[in-house]
Order: structure tokens, then C-alpha cells, then sequence
């Protein structure tokens, strides 16, 4: 009789072979060939920023993900959950950079990067966590602690890595945190001021409101056919299936279509539009000239500005050219700025005053130098248009993200223009919600007190640069805290961070600075101390949809890879170096599915007082999910319907009660970059400025396709757009002719910032002097750790500027001049996907 070899002779024997195997995941995982090919898939349920899927598992391996029946327009995107999973540059144990083990924080930190990683026991982790956070807050405060991670990491209501990091560093005795996004940092700064709500949130008219009532849709900044493929919770995808109504119904009304973009976006090219090429960053001064024409042809609506707004006498002085620079806003003038022919903005002005249209901002425009410009603006000339509160009229600064403009129950309306739009009749809803772990703990005790400081999320550079000095932050001078230790748990600053090289440099006035994720980051690779973690589908949780109609459960569907741990041990572990007390202020005495269960418990409580049926958790958690009516009353709603009928009851949330186009408070705050009505300001790097002689080339760095920013880089989606393993950059046949660059080749882009490679596109769909690079891909330096270096992959924030947008919002870029050229030599090998070498592994 053959004697059955068992699994660890198995591995033994198979030698290099299952070395291989062993190095990106568990061994004792790992089934016998002839034990795993006729076994059934274990079916679970899970979520993600992509969607929520049934994961699919065999033999204890997540072999994939199919999407959720109730979602609308599955996306490519959680096809890389399973991929991810396995991925070779998985962290599977933590580690530590040697240099760091040898000296702590007194170690070399121009290594970072270039180091050699050492394995280290979990225990080691945490000792080495524990003591850092005490050592820095007895020697400089807890404020010196950077606990502003942030990042796209998790769905989940429990394991939400940025909420529990900050609500562990709060027990500890507190920490630096941020404010706004990098996202949305300079429209969520200045639309409160104009409009009294943060349009980046607010509500917008809905799609079945535009598909009746529109005449004319203008997409200005935005390419909702691509970004809706993800959301913040997760996406049931509804959007598609009103935007393709939109079309559908467009072509029987003859809807007009406009995308003004220096690209033929998505969206352009599915409805069809009429495609407005605008040169990047000159966005006001296009919308100026309309405002300007308008005004001149007296086609504006006098009534509206009259009744509904203040301050446009002001802002008619600078349109005029009677105060500020002297100069008129004239269609020349603005085409002289933005490329846009005279006669297609005066066209444009008088196509959307004519008929019923909608405004669809994005929020690309503000992700410039002035951003907090082009919103303030595209408000004042909807509010010159007129039919702002009308169907189908006005304006929206986000229909392009996932369930704005989609109708949706009560608890996940956003944030309401005014108190009467989220009156409860209106969205009269059976959904409940659905909360998550809070920042700070219900048992009280000494870290009621914790020690806070806030800084504006994309200034983090700045702010270790410039430790002690003034700044000016949204009508307030502050001063930067000094920091000496960064925590990052779920996020990837390596990636969303512009000027990649300066930001290296600053690093190095950090101590200690530690990751806790799921792969070989950037970011990890320049950390001390890296901690792994759970992905997703590798643990329990709950969540919901981004429009509020399902609470998901997400089933853990296979064994941690390696010796990663969700992201709750992780803190819990570390606060047992601490104290019992501070162990059960983090914990609250609840296990991680006792928690899960409290969440659905008060989700249940709050439906069953509204008179709605909830399953139990145990039923819930076996089907996994459970689904709330819309009600018919949220696919009629109208932004600013009511305000509109009276706006002396429906006040708006700005001092005045309507619409700002000048603001006093702004104007109070006397700041040169951004004044008290809506302005044209010359970017820092433009076509028409001084830096364009040497760099003449106008980089614009949109949302990835295949992607959300750089999560999934590392799966096989890459592989369905890459040029030559780099990342695509569009160019004008013209613009390529000039430099020699076909199609295909790989080529060098590079300003005074910095230098990457990318794979050339050469294509009609992007204008001439304009290139287009997506944001999100993964940092490859050439030499690891060396301050201007060439990245071989393709990250487009090392060409990017870290300066603030203006002293109101201090927000990000996202553009930048550059020049191109095709890459000599033999190009070099990617090596960023794979795990690094580790000693003790």
C-alpha cells in the first residue's frame, strides 16, 4: 500500500516549487492537487469600493468574485479582488527597516527606500509601536504624532483602518489629524461660503428630473461614464442605468451634449457630445466670457440675480473692467486665455440661457492652482442662466461621482441645500443607515482630553517643512506642529501626494514612520516600521450602499495571507503595551462580531421605530444583504426647488440666506489668491505662462479606468491598457510628429520636478499642446530612495506641484507643464510588484 504523504512532507518534497508557493502565501493552506480539483465553490458575500460581489472559494483559496445581483452595471474592477489577494508583493509578516532596528529613531533616514527589511515576530511590532508613540508624546506631545492617514482602503463600518487609527492614538493621549480631502479640498472649502453646503456632497437634481425636463446637458470637468465606477461606500451602480436613459431620451427631445475638457472623454464619446476643447486651467476664464456676453446681450436673467443672489454689482465691476485689473471679461479676451474660439463661447452662452440646462461640474476644475475659482464661478453664471431650482435646470458640482443625481432613501441624501429639501415627507425612506466605529469612545476617561491638532490633508509636506511658521487656512492663521512620527494604516501618501521627490526629502525630518497595509506600497517601502493587514474578503465586517438602499454583509471568505491581521487586533495589540483601561476604551468590551452585530442592532432599532421590517442578524448574515424601497418622492427632487418658491422661508446657509456671488467674509479675509467674488487668477504653470517656454506641454492627470486611484495597480487589470509595462500618456498626433514619438513607444516626461516614463498614445482625443496622464500609478524609482530619480513605471505626482490652491483651501494639484521626449537606451525593468528582499523570511 502507497502511505498517504501528508502536507508537510508535501511541501518538503516539492522543494523550490513550493518555496515559491509558500513565499506569497500560507503553506498549511495549501490542498493536495488530487484533493482540490472536484470540490464545490464555497460561496460568501463581500463588499468593496468596486461593488459588492459573491466571493467564490475552493480549498481554502478566494479563487474570485462575481457581482451582486442587485447591482446595475457591474464593473471590471472586482474582478481584481481575487487577483489582489495573492498578489507578490502581499506583506506577509512585519518587518522592520534594518537600519531603524539597529538605532530606532536615531537610524539613517536618507535609507529609507533603499533599505534592507528585516522579518520581526508580532510581538517585536508591537513593543517597537507602543514604545515610539510613548517616547514621542512624553518628549514632544501627542500632537507630534501624525495620525491623518488617509486613503480608499475599506468599506467596512468595523475595520475601517483611518477611524481606528485615530480613535487608538486618541486613547494614547491624541494626535495631529486632517481636514478635507484630496479630492474634493478646494470645491468643499468654497462652496459653503457661495451656496451655504459643501457642493461636493450636496444632493444635485436627479436623473429622472434631467431625462424629462433638460434641453441642453453640459459636462464641464467631469467624466461621470468613468468615475462612477467606484464610491466611497459601495456602488450599486444605479448612475448607469439613468445615464444611459439620459441618452436614450436625449436623442428623442434632441437633448444637446456639451464636454468641455482638453479630452474626448467617456462620457463625450458615449452620448455623442459636441466636444469643446479648453486648454487645462482655464476654466473661469472661459466661463467669464460667457457671463461677459450675456451680461452685454442683456440675455441674462436680471430677476434671478435680483431676487435670489448678492453681490453682483461687484462681480459686474470686474466682469466690466472697472475694477481689479481693468480689463473686460470679453469673449476675445477669454479666448485669448483658453483656446475656446470667440464665436463657440458666445454659441455656448446663448445655447444654454435658451434652453432648460443643467451645469455638470466635476471636480477636476479644483484640483488646480486656484481651484476654489472654477465652482465659485460655474454657480454665478448658472445663477445668471436663471433656472436654477427649475427640472432640469441650474447647476451640480458632482454628478460625475457614484449615486449624485441618483434617487435615493432618506439617510443618504448628502448634505441638503437647505433644511427644506430634507424635509421628511420629501424623503419619507425605509432605510435606516447604517453607523460605524467612532473616532472617540463611549467610556469615559483620561483621553477625553486628548491633545488635537488639525492641518488641511494635502499640506503634510509643508508642514514638515516649515514646523513652528504661520499659515493661513480658511480665515484663520495657524501655526504647523512639529511632527516626529507618522502612522499611516490603509492609505498609500507615495501615490496621492504631488511633487514625489521634494515630498522623499521631507520625509527625512520624520523619526519614525510607520505603514500598516495589505502590500509593498511605495509608502511601505519607505517606512520603518510595516505592519500587515487583512485584506477585505479576509475578515468580517458589515457595510452599506453608497445610496443607503442595502446593508451588506462582508464574510470573511478566506485565511489571512501570511501572518496579516485585521486592522482591530492590530490596534488592540498595541494598546495592551498601554493599559487594561485603555484596552477597553478602544474595545468597549465587545469582540470584533459583537460589534458587527451592535451596528445591524441599531441599523434594526431605528427601522422598527419607523414601523419597517428588518430580518434578524442571523438571517441577514446568511443571505448577505438586506434591501430598503426608495421612495418615489426622491426621484422628483430638485436642487434648490424650494428656495427657489420662497426664498425668505428656505433660506440658504450663507450669511445673506441666497446665493454669494460676493462674499464679505472672504473679502474680510483679505487674501491675495482668493477675493471676495469669483475671479480669474494666471495658474502657477499654464500655457500661457513663463514656464511653458521650456515646458510646453500642458499635463492633465485624470481618474484611472481600470483602477481606483492606485488600488488594483498591482493586479493583472494593469495589463488591459499599460503601454510596454508603463503607464498610457495620451498626446496629439501633432505634438508626437514635432518629437519624433510613434505610437507605442516608451517615453520619457520630466519638468524641473521631477522625471517618469510612460508609454505614448498618440490620439485625436486629447487637443493639441495638452497630454493626458491618469493619476494612481505605483512609484518605481529607478534608484530607491534617491531624490530625483527616474521613475520607470509611470507616477505622474512626481511631475506634479505641491503648492496650495490659495490661502482660503490650501487644496491639491493636479496639472503641471512638462516636456516629452522618446526614452533612449534599454528600458528598464518594473520591479515595483514584487515583494522586496527580506532578511529572516
Amino acid at each position: 500500500m502507497t502511505k498517504k504523504m501528508d502536507r508537510r512532507s508535501f511541501l518538503k518534497a516539492s522543494g523550490a516549487t513550493a518555496g515559491a508557493v509558500v513565499a506569497t502565501i500560507q503553506a498549511e493552506a495549501i490542498p493536495l492537487v488530487g484533493d482540490s480539483l472536484l470540490n464545490d465553490h464555497e460561496k460568501g458575500f463581500s463588499a468593496s469600493h468596486f461593488g459588492a460581489v459573491v466571493t467564490h472559494t475552493r480549498n481554502s483559496r478566494f479563487e474570485s468574485a462575481t457581482p451582486f445581483e442587485g447591482d446595475a452595471h457591474p464593473v471590471t474592477l472586482v474582478e481584481g479582488l481575487a487577483a489582489r489577494t495573492y498578489a507578490e508583493d502581499r506583506i506577509l509578516y512585519p518587518c522592520v527597516r534594518e537600519d531603524y532596528l539597529k538605532h530606532g529613531y536615531k537610524s539613517d533616514k536618507s535609507k529609507r527606500g533603499n533599505d534592507t527589511f528585516v522579518r520581526v515576530s508580532w510581538e517585536t511590532a508591537f513593543d517597537l509601536v507602543a514604545n515610539e508613540i510613548k517616547r514621542v508624546n512624553t518628549t514632544y506631545g501627542p500632537t507630534a504624532i501624525y495620525g491623518g492617514s488617509y486613503g480608499w482602503f475599506c468599506v467596512g463600518s468595523l475595520n475601517n483602518p483611518q477611524a481606528l487609527l485615530n480613535r487608538m492614538l486618541g486613547i494614547t493621549g491624541g494626535y495631529t489629524g486632517r481636514t478635507c480631502t484630496y479630492s474634493t479640498h478646494a470645491i468643499r472649502q468654497i462652496t459653503p461660503y457661495v451656496g451655504g453646503t459643501d457642493e461636493s456632497s450636496a444632493q444635485p437634481t436627479v436623473y429622472p428630473v434631467l431625462i424629462e425636463h433638460s434641453e441642453c446637458i453640459v459636462f464641464w470637468g467631469c467624466d461621470p461614464i468613468n468615475t462612477n465606477q467606484i464610491a466611497w461606500g459601495v456602488p450599486t451602480h444605479g448612475v448607469y442605468k439613468y445615464l444611459k436613459e439620459l441618452k436614450e431620451e436625449g436623442k428623442k427631445r434632441g437633448v444637446k451634449f456639451y464636454v468641455i475638457d482638453p479630452v474626448y472623454n467617456n462620457t463625450g464619446m458615449y452620448f455623442g457630445a459636441e466636444h469643446i476643447q479648453i486648454r487645462p486651467t482655464t476654466d473661469v476664464a472661459m466661463m467669464l466670457g460667457m457671463a461677459h456676453y450675456l451680461y452685454k446681450e442683456k440675455l441674462y436673467n436680471a430677476d434671478f440675480i435680483k431676487k435670489y443672489t448678492i453681490g453682483f454689482d461687484q462681480f459686474k465691476q470686474y466682469l466690466l473692467g472697472e475694477s481689479e485689473d481693468m480689463v473686460a471679461k470679453t469673449p476675445e479676451w477669454a479666448a485669448s486665455i483658453c483656446g475656446v474660439p470667440v464665436e463657440v463661447i458666445k454659441m455656448l452662452a446663448k445655447e444654454c440661457v435658451s434652453k432648460r440646462t443643467m451645469l455638470m461640474g466635476g471636480w477636476s476644475t479644483q484640483r488646480a492652482h486656484h481651484g476654489e475659482q472654477p465652482n465659485w464661478m460655474l454657480i454665478t453664471l448658472a445663477s445668471m442662466l436663471g433656472q436654477i431650482g427649475l427640472p432640469g435646470g441650474g447647476y451640480g458640482c458632482n454628478y460625475h461621482y457614484s449615486s449624485n443625481g441618483v434617487p435615493m432613501p432618506a439617510a443618504a441624501t448628502g448634505n441638503p441645500l437647505t433644511k427644506a429639501d430634507a424635509d421628511a415627507k420629501d424623503f419619507a425612506s425605509a432605510s435606516p443607515g447604517l453607523s460605524g466605529i467612532s473616532i472617540k469612545s463611549k467610556i469615559k476617561g483620561p483621553w477625553d482630553k486628548a491633545k488635537m491638532e488639525i492641518i488641511p490633508v494635502s499640506r503634510i509636506v509643508e508642514c514638515l517643512e516649515n514646523a513652528g511658521k504661520e499659515y493661513n487656512f480658511d480665515g484663520h492663521t495657524k501655526k504647523w506642529p512639529e511632527l516626529k512620527m507618522a502612522y499611516w494604516a490603509g492609505g498609500n501618501p507615495f501615490h496621492h501626494h504631488q511633487d514625489r521627490n521634494r515630498m522623499i526629502k521631507a520625509w527625512q525630518k520624520l523619526e519614525t514612520f510607520v505603514v500598516q497595509d495589505n502590500f509593498w506600497t511605495a509608502s511601505a517601502r519607505m517606512a520603518d516600521i510595516i505592519l500587515p493587514a487583512t485584506t477585505e474578503q479576509e475578515r468580517n465586517d458589515i457595510t452599506k450602499a453608497h445610496t443607503n438602499e442595502y446593508i451588506f454583509a462582508m464574510k470573511q471568505a478566506v485565511a489571512p495571507a501570511g501572518e496579516a491581521m485585521d486592522d482591530f487586533d492590530i490596534f488592540v495589540n498595541i494598546l495592551r503595551r498601554f493599559t487594561a483601561e485603555q484596552v477597553l476604551a478602544f474595545t468597549e468590551g465587545k469582540s470584533k462580531m459583537e460589534w458587527i452585530k451592535s451596528f445591524y442592532q441599531a441599523s434594526f432599532d431605528k427601522a422598527a421605530k419607523s414601523g419597517v421590517k428588518m430580518p434578524t442578524f442571523d438571517a441577514f448574515w446568511e443571505k448577505g444583504y438586506v434591501y430598503f424601497e426608495t421612495p418615489e418622492s426622491a426621484k422628483k427632487f430638485i436642487k434648490h426647488e424650494k428656495f427657489r418658491a420662497n426664498p425668505v422661508v428656505n433660506r440658504l446657509g450663507t450669511p445673506s440666506g441666497k446665493i454669494e456671488i460676493f462674499s464679505k467674509k472672504i473679502a474680510g479675509y483679505n487674501y491675495k489668491e482668493c477675493k471676495g467674488h469669483p475671479m480669474w487668477f494666471e495658474p502657477m504653470e499654464w500655457a500661457g505662462s513663463k514656464v511653458a517656454k521650456e515646458f510646453p506641454l500642458s499635463l492633465v492627470s485624470p481618474h484611472p479606468k481600470y483602477r481606483l486611484h492606485s488600488q488594483l495597480n498591482n493586479t493583472w487589470l494593469r495589463h488591459l491598457e499599460e503601454v510596454n509595462g508603463r503607464e498610457p500618456i495620451w498626446m496629439h498626433p501633432n505634438d508626437a510628429k514635432k518629437r519624433g514619438i510613434k505610437n507605442g513607444d516608451v517615453v520619457r516626461v520630466f519638468n524641473k520636478r521631477g522625471q517618469v516614463l510612460a508609454g505614448a498614445v498618440v490620439t485625436e482625443a486629447i487637443m493639441e499642446g495638452a497630454v493626458r496622464m491618469q493619476e494612481g500609478a505605483w512609484y518605481d524609482p529607478k534608484e530607491a530612495g534617491k531624490v530625483g530619480t527616474l521613475c520607470v513605471h509611470g507616477d505622474v505626482n512626481v511631475l506634479i506641484p505641491d503648492v496650495g490652491t490659495s490661502e482660503l483651501a490650501q487644496g491639491n494639484q493636479a496639472t503641471a507643464l512638462v516636456e516629452i521626449e522618446k526614452f533612449k537606451g534599454e528600458v528598464p525593468a518594473i520591479s515595483i510588484f514584487k515583494a522586496p528582499k527580506i532578511k529572516g523570511a
